[in-house]
């Protein structure tokens, strides 16, 4: 399952599975690399239950096995687009993206075709650049906030949720930040429940 991939000039270290259907792809915080979503039993529950995924340290990581860096969103979406590319092919994904890699993901879903996504807390997601392109995100989001969050304040998330198209905010009560990790279960069940609306 672990791997390096090698494309568009980077380096880096993936995490992956390959199956029939919607691949799912995850997309780390800042200070996160691909292997918190094997940590918290997440790539092992899609095993289980034969759902490909791709999870890859990025660019823009901090601890990450990836050669080079860089923290350029355009960079980062592109790397994230020829990863998918390499592993699947033509398929179109869902995309789940934790704090700075929420803020990729948004970016990544206006660019790209996507099939859903799921978002926890996102870093930065009221960018003057970013407000243009939610009205492209037209499927099913949902944004994940833990109310013991220090870092993105919940009335940003609420506005988010009301400027996308299609979305729901789902508050984790006593979860930080990394509200994913406090919460696996959660998360899990928050997941399988968007990747079957999104089949």
């Amino acid at each position: 399952m672990e791997k390096t991939l090698q494309v568009l000039g980077y380096k880096c270290n993936a995490l992956y599975y390959t199956a029939s259907g919607v691949p799912i792809v995850f997309l780390h915080g800042l200070s996160y690399t691909c292997e918190i979503w094997q940590q918290i039993g997440v790539t092992d529950l899609l095993m289980k239950k034969r759902i490909p995924f791709l999870a890859v340290d990025m660019p823009y990581g901090l601890k990450g096995v990836c050669q080079p860096k860089t923290r350029d969103p355009e960079k980062n979406i592109a790397y994230a687009n020829e990863a998918v590319k390499s592993v699947f092919g033509s398929a179109v994904p869902v995309v789940v993206g934790a704090s700075i890699g929420g803020n990729m993901a948004i970016r990544y879903a206006a660019r790209f075709p996507v099939k859903a996504l799921l978002l926890v807390a996102p870093a930065r997601a009221q960018e003057p650049d970013l407000v243009p392109l939610f009205d492209k995100l037209k499927f099913s989001t949902t944004i994940i906030w833990g109310s013991q969050d220090n870092i993105i304040a919940n009335e940003d998330m609420r506005a988010l949720a009301s400027k996308l198209p299609d979305a729901k905010l789902v508050v984790y009560d006593g979860a930080g930040h990394s509200a994913y990790k406090d919460e696996p279960e959660k998360f899990k069940r928050d997941l399988l429940e968007l990747y079957a609306n999104a089949e």
